[in-house]
């Protein structure tokens, strides 16, 4: 997954060798525990919240959350995804692309506070472009944002209100976050940037 485009599918599915794991299964499984009691403890209960997943591993990301958050308030998260595809300011600058789903959960978003859910927060435009298309959908009455990784170099005066870990990097550097539903193993990857042919 090349971070300038944290999603599009990498060409090579396979983690470069010389990649090495920051995060495993059981620490991404602590830092969502975590992030689900942080969201309970800001929301006063999630009586109101309701998940958004950025495509790709945001779904799955937002999915494992609402889990955690029914085991703690012990009633449903709504619980959907949000495609950016047409709202991207780079666009023009890739090759066409499926666009993913939009699905919005029954009683919709106005009046409720959403949690956006993404696996990397890099410049900030992906964020941007979902606050763009949240804005076509409906009006919550606010918008929090919870990632998996913040790896800092930001474009854009956007800030996650939960983060699972803080990895600062390099622009030479990549992250790939790889998920058991997408990829068949939880991880995260941190790895030089390959230079082209």
């Amino acid at each position: 997954m090349d971070k300038q485009d944290p999603h599009t599918p990498s060409q090579n599915p396979h983690p470069h060798s010389d990649a090495r794991p920051v995060l495993e299964g059981p620490d991404i499984a602590r830092v969502l525990t975590r992030i689900a009691h942080e969201i309970v403890e800001r929301a006063k209960g999630a009586d109101d919240v309701v998940l958004l997943g950025i495509p790709t591993r945001g779904v799955f990301l937002a999915q494992r959350l609402a889990a955690k958050l029914e085991q703690i308030t012990e009633r449903k998260v709504p619980v959907g995804s949000l495609d950016i595809t047409m709202y991207r300011d780079d666009l023009r600058m890739h090759p066409p692309r499926a666009l993913a789903r939009t699905e919005i959960p029954g009683d919709g978003i106005d009046g409720r506070l959403v949690v956006l859910v993404d696996d990397v927060l890099f410049s900030g435009r992906t964020i941007r472009a979902a606050l763009d298309a949240l804005n076509d959908i409906g009006r919550p009455r606010a918008v929090q944002l919870a990632v998996l990784v913040d790896r800092g170099h930001r474009e854009l005066p956007i800030r996650a209100d939960y983060v699972g870990k803080n990895l600062p990097t390099s622009l030479r550097e990549t992250v790939k976050v790889l998920l058991a539903e997408e990829d068949g193993r939880d991880t995260v990857l941190l790895g030089a940037k390959r230079t082209s042919q």
